[in-house]
């Protein structure tokens, strides 16, 4: 078992292939993380591998380069397979592979999930594809349909199993697993390990590596953690107000991914009036040398770092280290921040995240077991109020200490030849001084940026939120989103299978595309289960949700009856029918999904004869 450090390695000593070397570089990967380097070695010997880390370590790049090292680039057959808990994590992790991959000939990656189009992924599927990322539910849909062949797979991964354990996939996992071959190698990550995850680890993995990677969660309790939600494209400009805005800035460290990242941003931000420098891996240990010196004695505001070049800085008057690239792991996020709030002095971190960024903030805010606060965007009103506050104190701070008899003279003998008043000429001077910092801030160049309004709604704390609907006002909320009625249905999973309402939430938003919000109330009983949703369902998701397993169970989704818990009469608006007509179809209208008879349904001999009595 290993649970040491990187301890110094790069990726090149993991003997990993020029084409994935180039690519890490380009992404900003300098050196591999804990995880990385303690499982990149197993992986590529072809040994299967368990190992334990939290989201946000590094995994993914842990299986993936090795993974991508032991394809075939001259076969379109698929060769690995990663199996992760949620489309979200599925889409997460195709992207990385064709990060990774970007310089091999011929590489193509699929990602399989619930709530997309299945032409597309049938049509993506028939072009071939050496790796495979998805949802259990639907690649085992796709294995039941022969359109996915694992005969020549060489790897397969199990991506977050605990959190398949929660969601009751956990038998849906094996069932894939029992038709894979057996000559797969096998990789196993899960954040804890608990039994029914070590059954099916001694089960289905042969021998396997054990890897435990502990997470630094020690961050300094002095360092005031905060996050803004921001676009990609208002970064800069977003940094520009931070750097304005905040109370009690002395200087700052901005970290970024890449070595080109550190010159763009310190030419822009010195565009802006900062006095600031790009500190990489480029740069001799002389100017490395110099431009520390130049933040210790002032000469610099700002430094845009990378992760390595940063390291062992010491300088005490850095009060803030502002993450303008969000760290590829939960550890680099941690030895960033430790460049402020050094020696029980106070320190300011603040996280830079987009929309898509969020899981890594949960990630890192779990890895610390500490929240980040979530803040807003400085406006303009409020670097320009700043900006007034400094100017004042600039020359509270010059009439203090300064001798200002000579001025005062040339004043006074301004003020007589002219016959002007003291504070006319002394708004004309706070004019002159401010020209190259204006205190009244343009709108055309400062404009309104959107603070992800959406985003930041959703990182509020709980208890800042307003006072929760009851139940029933949230199940009317919930009847009322969508542009049908909502319709109660049936799903072959009850109490006796052992399954939670939270596991049928999961397997429907996952598996069928269907947002949290869509789904309304449920019921369980001994044997089967009722939930709301949205009575329009297309009959493609609806012959989705049949296939999706929960506690390995096929949900058999269909509409309720009275007697199992359906509306006692018909919603008001229902796909194809009409008031007033009776409940028939009128003429030309297409059956929809309440319509059918139940998937699997088989006629009766006591259905054929009554059709038969009825001719």
């Amino acid at each position: 078992m290993s649970d040491t450090p990187a301890n110094g390695k790069t990726f090149a000593d993991l003997a990993l292939s020029a084409p994935l070397l180039t690519a890490l570089s380009e992404i900003g990967y300098e050196t591999p993380s804990p995880i990385q380097a303690a499982c990149i070695p197993h992986l590529l010997t072809g040994s299967d591998l368990l190992g334990e880390a939290q989201t946000g370590t590094g995994k993914t790049a842990a299986f993936a380069l090795p993974a991508l090292e032991r394809i075939d680039g001259s076969s379109r057959k698929p060769q690995v397979l990663v199996l992760t808990p949620t489309r979200e994590l599925a889409i997460q992790v195709a992207e990385a592979f064709q990060k990774y991959a970007r310089y091999l000939r011929d590489f193509h990656v699929v990602p399989l999930y619930g709530g997309q189009s299945m032409v597309v992924q049938l049509r993506q599927l028939s072009r071939g594809a050496q790796v495979i990322v998805g949802t259990p539910g639907r690649v085992m849909d796709h294995l039941e349909r022969k359109t996915l062949i694992l005969d020549d797979l060489r790897t397969l991964v199990l991506d977050e199993a605990d959190e398949m354990l929660r969601m009751g996939f956990i038998d849906d996992v094996e069932w894939i697993l029992e038709h894979t071959p057996a000559t797969r190698q096998t990789a196993l990550f899960s954040a804890t390990m608990p039994d029914m995850i070590r059954r099916v680890a001694h089960k289905h993995l042969r021998d396997p590596q054990e890897v435990k990677i502990r997470n630094a969660t020690a961050t300094v309790s002095t360092i005031a953690q905060r996050s803004l939600t921001v676009r990609a494209g208002d970064k800069v400009d977003a940094l520009t107000r931070i750097l304005e805005a905040e109370e009690d800035f002395d200087a700052a460290i901005v970290f970024v991914r890449t070595k080109v990242a550190t010159d763009d941003l310190a030419t822009k931000l010195e565009a802006r009036g900062f006095a600031v420098a790009a500190l990489n891996g480029d740069m001799t240990q002389g100017m490395r040398e110099r431009v520390v010196g130049q933040l210790k004695s002032g000469a610099l505001d700002i430094v845009v770092a990378t992760d390595v070049a940063a390291r062992g800085i010491d300088v005490p008057r850095v009060s803030h280290v502002i993450n303008f690239d969000i760290p590829n792991d939960t550890e680099a996020y941690v030895h960033r921040i430790g460049r402020t709030g050094r020696a029980g002095r106070a320190g300011n971190a603040i996280l830079f995240v987009t929309a898509r960024e969020t899981r890594m903030l949960r990630a890192i805010e779990r890895a610390t077991r500490q929240k980040i606060e979530p803040i807003k965007l400085p406006t303009r009103r409020d670097v320009a109020e700043r900006r007034v506050a400094q100017f004042k104190q600039q020359i509270l701070d010059v009439i203090a200490s300064e001798d200002l008899f000579f001025f005062n003279e040339i004043i006074g003998q301004l003020r007589d030849e002219n016959d002007l008043k003291a504070h006319s000429i002394a708004g004309a001077l706070a004019f002159m001084a401010q020209r190259e910092r204006p205190l009244r801030l343009d709108p055309n160049d400062w404009p309104d940026i959107p603070h992800g309004a959406r985003e930041q709604k959703a990182h509020t704390p709980r208890d800042d939120k307003p006072r929760r609907e009851n139940r029933d006002e949230i199940l009317t909320r919930r009847r009322a989103v969508a542009d049908g009625a909502m319709l109660r249905f049936r799903i072959d999973v009850g109490r006796m299978h052992n399954v939670t309402p939270k596991e049928i939430v999961g397997a429907i938003a996952n598996e069928g595309g269907i947002e949290g919000k869509q789904i309304g109330q449920i019921n369980l009983f001994d044997d089967y289960s009722t939930v709301e949703l949205p009575g329009d369902l297309s009959d493609a998701v609806l012959n989705t949700l049949q296939r999706t397993r929960v506690c390995a169970q096929a949900l058999k989704i269909r509409v309720a009856t009275d007697a199992e818990g359906g509306y006692p009469h018909a919603p008001a608006k229902r796909p194809g029918h009409k008031p007033g007509s009776g409940g028939k179809k009128p003429y030309g209208a297409k059956k929809t999904f309440a319509d059918k008879k139940p998937y699997g349904f088989k006629k009766t001999f006591a259905d054929k004869k009554a059709k038969k009595a009825d001719r």
